[in-house]
């Protein structure tokens, strides 16, 4: 189990056949959603050359990966004013001869870093797949190596659970306000302009800076819904677009958040109910009820006293969010219920050593490296940026208190405050709204925490020409976890020929 989301674990989901394709798909785009939006930046920009050189990160390096610098405007209605360094990162075709284009790719966030993404899409996809493209990623603004905010927070999250009672509150209140107020002091020029609209154009940029009238897209999570954003402004512009794990866009913000908590619920049931005929090995309970009692007792005491292993201290505020990390993916189940036992152990007095496993989580949660905290700022300025959120702490108090009926133990989590509710600005321009008829392959597991399935049924009908592959279990970013067979030879089988399946299907 990785403490970041998920980790491929040995057990993968027995798969049908791809679907078979049909003649390609024409495209059919539909006009921007807004023209100004997307209107081209000035041709300094857009006919840049790129000087490529080594990659200064050791695993591009070794991969044999070539980068290099995008500038682009900070702000696109006004191009002639101040810039941003973008890092940029190519692996080559390795078959000149067969080579198709270029795919462009986000692993997600918003904030996550994407300029090693390449190396993972190589190694995930099949060789002849992969030789046909140059593979490219590209820090977005505001990330990484493209002028990575660092606003000094030392935690691994902001999604704290808003607690039983009102103390608990407040001190998520506090807390989600002062990550906001150490952004907005430090960055308050560039964070109007971290949006997903921005990215976008970004990307157009360096489209038309690499010479190709099109390109492909790899997008997952939020990296998907930037996918769709990108398809909406620009559709002329796409080759072949493929969607994993995508949001709602018409949800994104805090309903996103909001869905997530369901969906972590479904997920806890989903566990119980496996735990339940291992109660011999696990101790967890011989119901799913009982397991599920045991995980939200465990969840009380800690808010009580913080669970004190291997040198760290767990509260009821972070430990759900923990157990979000852990049940993120169905074949980390047994993980899952290890953690769970060595807690309860550890809240008994017993004796703990933490396994490798619990000690990565807890090490990513209550102490993560420097890098993990610039990478959450990021994250908070988009989604701030981006839709504006709910600015009053009753709105907050309020629902929380609806979702504990049905979301006893992960409402308060995703209902809480975050550090958009202390935003002081609205977005500079509005969320795009993505209605298309783009093709573009989607792919989403049922039982998804991050992206819950029924979103990626309305971003579908959205999607007009889009196809989409179901994949049965709980995953989030089915792809390079290695979940699905039959998902990957469906990605392979459309990027190598451009052709769609021909009707929606299931793995």
């Amino acid at each position: 189990m990785k403490p970041a989301l998920v980790l491929a674990a040995a057990l993968a989901l027995s798969a049908a056949a791809a679907p078979t394709a049909t003649a390609a798909t024409p495209a059919a785009p539909a006009a921007p959603a807004d023209k100004a939006a997307a209107a081209d930046p000035p041709e300094r920009f857009r006919h840049q050359a790129l000087a490529w050189g080594l990659c200064q990160d050791p695993e591009l390096a070794a991969a044999g990966a070539e980068c290099a610098t995008l500038t682009v405007p900070l702000d696109y209605r006004a191009p002639e004013g101040r810039t941003l360094p973008l890092a940029v990162s190519r692996i080559r075709s390795a078959d000149p001869a067969a080579r198709h284009g270029v795919l462009l790719s986000n692993p997600g966030g918003p904030g996550e870093r994407a300029l090693a993404l390449p190396v993972a899409l190589r190694d995930r996809l099949a060789p002849a797949t992969a030789a046909a493209y140059d593979l490219i990623g590209m820090d977005p603004r505001g990330v990484g190596a493209s002028g990575g905010l660092d606003c000094g927070l030392n935690h691994g999250t902001w999604l704290r659970s808003a607690g039983s009672g009102a103390a608990g509150f407040r001190e998520s209140w506090r807390l989600a306000k002062a990550d906001a107020d150490a952004c907005l002091d430090k960055y308050p020029d560039l964070l109007p302009h971290l949006t997903t609209r921005n990215t976008a154009r970004d990307l157009d940029v360096l489209r038309s800076a690499l010479g190709e009238p099109r390109a492909s897209f790899f997008g997952q999570s939020y990296g998907a819904l930037l996918g769709a954003v990108y398809a909406q402004l620009y559709p002329g512009r796409v080759d072949r677009l493929v969607l994993d794990s995508a949001p709602d866009p018409d949800r994104y913000g805090v309903r996103t958040l909001q869905d997530m908590g369901a969906a972590n619920e479904r997920a806890l049931d989903d566990f119980a109910a496996w735990a339940a005929p291992r109660d011999g090995r696990y101790r967890l309970g011989a119901t799913a009820a009982a397991v599920r009692a045991t995980v939200q007792g465990l969840v009380r005491r800690a808010e009580a006293a913080p669970i004190g292993i291997d040198g760290f201290r767990l509260d009821g505020a972070l430990l759900p969010f923990l157990l979000t990390v852990c049940q993120g993916d169905d074949r980390d189940s047994a993980d899952y219920a290890d953690v769970l036992r060595q807690l309860l152990d550890a809240a008994d007095g017993r004796p703990v050593q933490a396994s490798p496993t619990l000690h990565a989580l807890l090490t990513a949660v209550l102490a993560p490296d420097p890098q993990a905290g610039a990478d959450l700022a990021a994250t908070i300025g988009y989604l701030c940026d981006d839709v504006a959120m709910p600015r009053s702490p009753g709105w907050y108090a309020a629902a929380v208190e609806r979702s504990r009926a049905t979301r006893p133990l992960f409402g308060p989590v995703f209902n809480g405050p975050t550090p958009c509710a202390s935003w002081p600005t609205d977005p500079q321009e509005p969320f795009v709204q993505v209605r298309n008829a783009v093709p573009a392959l989607q792919i989403q597991s049922t039982g998804d925490t991050h992206a819950p399935y029924a979103g990626a049924l309305a971003l579908h009908a959205r999607l007009s020409a889009s196809r989409l592959l179901t994949v049965p279990g709980r995953i989030h970013t089915v792809l390079l976890n290695g979940y699905s067979p039959c998902a990957q030879r469906a990605v392979d089988a459309y990027l190598s020929t451009g052709v769609l399946p021909p009707a929606d299907a299931t793995c």
